[in-house]
């Protein structure tokens, strides 16, 4: 498992997931993206043409649908706002970003 630090246009937070997916995090966050375009099962995503979702809803998407027998979990809320590489401690400042 390895860290990687998500946004929804606020804070950002740390989350732990499996390694694959810290190492190809963008193809995966945009397959999330197609999946909630597509999937019955993410109807409750599309509200009257538009997407509502932040980045706790990708971590479930992980959870349930993609790596199910290896859990991503939370980790910490860096507190950062939208200033991606400003003052992010040293134990987190080479993670791999994304902002939903």
């Amino acid at each position: 498992m390895k860290n990687i630090i998500l946004s929804a246009d606020s804070d950002r937070k740390v989350y732990s997931v499996p390694d694959t997916v810290a190492d190809n995090l963008e193809k995966y966050c945009m397959e999330f993206i197609d999946w909630l375009e597509v999937s019955p099962d993410a109807k409750k995503y599309r509200k009257k043409g538009v997407m509502c979702y932040d980045e706790s809803d990708f971590i479930l998407y992980l959870n349930k649908y993609v790596f199910p027998k290896e859990q991503s979990v939370y980790v910490k809320n860096l507190s950062l706002g939208n200033s991606y590489s400003r003052n992010v401690s040293s134990e987190y400042k080479d993670c791999p970003s994304f902002n939903f």
